[in-house]
């Protein structure tokens, strides 16, 4: 794959000497995940959404009981949207630590650990008897949550060819913006009819459901730790010849260094990416800027359609849809992206060499980015009493649509300029995005009175 020489020299200095000892037995290789059935790849990539979408539905899902637990445990408003913050903080902390371990250990673990905590600290803030112990729950449901910010993206770029990565990487993408709709949605019917821990009582059962479908179908898909794995089985083969234990030290002696020095870089590898590379700081600065504007929305909406228009709770979660319409959309125009992708690679290539850049992804954020302007704009000048309710949720189609062709085409861009380190460099997306948007609500409160 060519790539750009920036992306080439920095993904040297942070990279680790790779001295696996094995390889793949041929391009058909079975123990390749690029070689899965396509049923299971397609099984995989549906369990690691569906996991994105619970998580990102429990950050927004909270923003539905802000009535209920200003009343009970005597907080104002401002005070009850630091759940929603901490939880989003720490969505974008964890993944700096937990998305660089997962390519040392592997993508499957991960995922075990990560989704049984999320679902354990979701208890608490279940039953929560005071204000401390819900911020609490939330904060560390973000952090343990952090694996389906950054590693399901690799998973996905783990199993699918350049030419094949585009409508999975879609499904993937669209759960960031899905899941944040889909909570007020969700939390509208449930605290408009009965208490406020049901709203957590069904992401538990959500989220244990969707751990035991990890367990059942989840597979390993991280190239380096199979090929470790294959080259360890072939020592433990070859020394079953040697009488001697002196050739068993010599093999994993080595690999316990290894492991310690990658460790160690791979914790800081994120902010290297985010340091070394201008694009991937600008990419990753412009998607958390329209993050933090999408959480935005979550004190815009009860403050137009309510004040202006007398919606109920779950009226106001309703409203919402436009934005996931907007998702949809973009979903929808995937052939024409698979077509338009086809198109730059023939433009570049020669009959002797096929030449594909990381920068054809971006066609889509160039497309989504003035979208995102025309639908603040319409859902600004719409939200009026003397304009009908339905202008400024056709305006937040428009900006659905633009967030996630941005968001898609900023995600494939990096799974294809850092292939090797995809998870890291999701990470460092995940970090300034989700740190935008657990502040932008904090002020909103305040600019929006």
């Amino acid at each position: 794959m060519s790539s750009s020489a920036p992306i080439s020299s920095t993904e040297k200095k942070i990279g680790e000497k790779n001295d696996l000892l094995a390889d793949w037995d041929g391009p058909d290789d079975p123990e390749n995940p690029k070689n899965f059935a396509t049923w299971r790849k397609w099984v995989i990539v549906i369990t690691v959404s569906s996991s994105s979408l619970c998580v990102t539905c429990t950050s927004a899902l909270y923003s539905s009981i802000y009535n209920q637990i200003t009343v009970q445990f005597h907080i104002s408003e401002l005070v009850a949207t630091v759940g929603l913050s901490l939880f989003i903080f720490g969505m974008g902390v964890g993944p700096m630590f937990v998305a660089p371990i997962s390519e040392f250990y592997g993508r499957r673990p991960i995922y075990f650990v990560s989704l049984a905590l999320f679902t354990i600290w979701l208890i608490p803030c279940a039953a929560a008897d005071n204000f401390g112990t819900m911020l609490a729950g939330r904060m560390l449901g973000g952090l343990s949550s952090a694996a389906f910010q950054s590693v399901a993206g690799g998973t996905i770029g783990d199993l699918f060819t350049r030419e094949t990565l585009q409508l999975p990487m879609m499904v993937y993408t669209a759960t960031p913006f899905a899941g944040p709709v889909l909570g007020p949605l969700i939390g509208g019917f449930i605290n408009s009819f009965t208490s406020w821990r049901w709203s957590f009582y069904v992401i538990i059962i959500w989220s244990s459901s969707l751990w035991l479908v990890t367990i059942i179908f989840m597979k390993e898909t991280y190239a380096p730790v199979l090929l470790r794995k294959k080259a360890l089985r072939r020592h433990a083969a070859s020394a079953e010849c040697d009488t001697g234990a002196g050739a068993d030290a010599a093999v994993l002696q080595p690999q316990a260094v290894s492991m310690q020095q990658a460790l160690l870089r791979s914790m800081y590898r994120p902010f290297l990416l985010l340091f070394l590379e201008p694009m991937c700081l600008c990419l990753c600065v412009y998607t958390a800027i329209i993050i933090g504007t999408l959480y935005l929305f979550f004190g815009a909406f009860p403050l137009v359609f309510s004040n202006l228009y007398g919606f109920n709770l779950w009226q106001i979660g309703l409203t919402f849809l436009g934005q996931l319409i907007g998702t949809f959309l973009g979903v929808a125009l995937d052939p024409l992206w698979r077509w338009n992708l086809k198109r730059l690679v023939r433009t570049k290539s020669s009959d002797e060499k096929e030449v594909f850049l990381p920068e054809f992804r971006l066609p889509l954020a160039i497309l989504g980015a003035p979208l995102i302007t025309v639908g603040l704009f319409w859902f600004g000048w719409s939200s009026t009493a003397s304009v009908h309710w339905i202008m400024p949720i056709i305006g937040s189609v428009f900006f659905g649509c633009g967030v996630f062709l941005v968001f898609q085409g900023v995600i494939t861009f990096l799974v294809d300029a850092y292939p090797l380190y995809a998870a890291s460099a999701l990470a460092a997306n995940a970090f300034l995005r989700s740190s935008f948007a657990a502040a932008f609500p904090l002020f909103g409160i305040q600019s929006n009175v």
